[in-house]
């Protein structure tokens, strides 16, 4: 058999698990919007502010970097990754940026972004090295660098703060300007949906990233470069998280070495709740968007109705715990229907 027939036959294989993948993943987005309606009505009828146009801006805005963190995410999750760096990845970008602004005040706004989404970009290169050519595992490779680039933020700042009154104003309104009458953390995140979501679906490296994730054994026998395939990806993680950096320091007018401690197991919890299978090869971009508008509703509404934060965490997590359990039962079918189609 020609390369070229294993590799048409292995993305026929890893169609047919997307295609009754994509079927289920309707039931289980439709569940999942059913629930943030329900939920948003019981809010609403505890605390009348929460359905205002002022909140609602408020907590799209605040969901705007989560979700852009959950674009790489899902990539990586999809070629059975993880990557618990991008808060300190986030961290270090922000950093640089601010302090960056601050010995520069004229520098175009612009090119702060490409600067922070360069840092990002060069530490999801050295994940993506040790990962696809050394062969250390994810969750080994990205909780070392984790803290060596946390360690790294706080050497560049000498242990200090960048405050607001350290940046110029044409800095901190990357965040609170806007572009076509939108915000325009919400205007980045949604170029990027549009893109990633094109790349993924539309692309044969989109495909390949599934088939990778999906079966990494048949993806290379068919010719694919699972090593290019993984360094790409975790370089991708790395510039939204460099990106992100940027974003979050101008939008909360602070750098800081300890910025985003932890952030990445909300990344994740986003990911789950949207339906990205942990066991990869599979998530999609509308699932990602309905799980982190689920976070970021959690984290803005239980707040309103006055509920503790002791049991806002147990509540998040309790929530995150049935989305894996969904998940693994979804799987554990999917993975049963194509081994009797397989039989038939």
């Amino acid at each position: 058999m020609s390369q070229q027939a294993i590799e048409k036959r292995t993305f026929s294989q890893t169609g047919e698990q997307r295609t009754l993948g994509a079927q289920i993943a309707k039931f289980r987005e439709l569940g999942l919007l059913s629930f943030i309606i329900i939920l948003s009505i019981i809010v609403q009828l505890n605390n009348a502010s929460f359905l205002t146009l002022e909140n609602i801006n408020d907590l799209i805005t605040n969901t705007a970097i989560l979700s852009i963190l959950s674009v790489g995410m899902m990539l990586v999750i999809i070629t059975r990754g993880i990557d618990l760096s991008i808060g300190a990845t986030l961290a270090l970008s922000g950093m640089i940026s601010a302090m960056t602004v601050s010995a520069y005040p004229g520098m175009h706004p612009m090119l702060v972004i490409l600067l922070g989404t360069l840092v990002g970009i060069v530490s999801g290169v050295i994940i993506g090295f040790l990962i696809s050519k050394t062969g250390v595992l994810p969750i080994i490779a990205t909780l070392g660098m984790m803290n060596v680039i946390r360690g790294l933020t706080f050497t560049v700042s000498g242990g200090k703060w960048v405050s607001a009154h350290q940046m110029p104003d044409s800095f901190k309104a990357i965040a609170t300007g806007s572009v076509l009458g939108i915000n325009t953390l919400i205007f980045i995140a949604i170029l990027i949906y549009i893109v990633f979501y094109y790349f993924i679906n539309h692309t044969r490296t989109g495909r390949q990233i599934y088939a990778v994730g999906s079966n990494p054994e048949s993806a290379k026998i068919s010719g694919i470069n699972n090593d290019k395939i993984l360094w790409m990806v975790y370089s991708i993680m790395g510039g939204l998280a460099g990106l992100a950096g940027v974003l979050w320091v101008s939008k909360f007018a602070s750098a800081q070495g300890d910025t985003a401690s932890g952030y990445e197991l909300s990344v994740i919890a986003a990911c789950v709740l949207g339906g990205v299978s942990i066991a990869g090869g599979s998530g999609k971009i509308s699932g990602i968007i309905l799980g982190s508008i689920l976070l970021g509703i959690l984290n803005n509404a239980l707040p309103l109705i006055n509920v503790s934060p002791f049991w806002q965490m147990a509540i998040q997590g309790t929530i995150i715990l049935i989305a894996v359990l969904v998940n693994a039962l979804v799987k554990r079918g999917v993975d049963r229907n194509h081994l009797m189609r397989r039989k038939i």
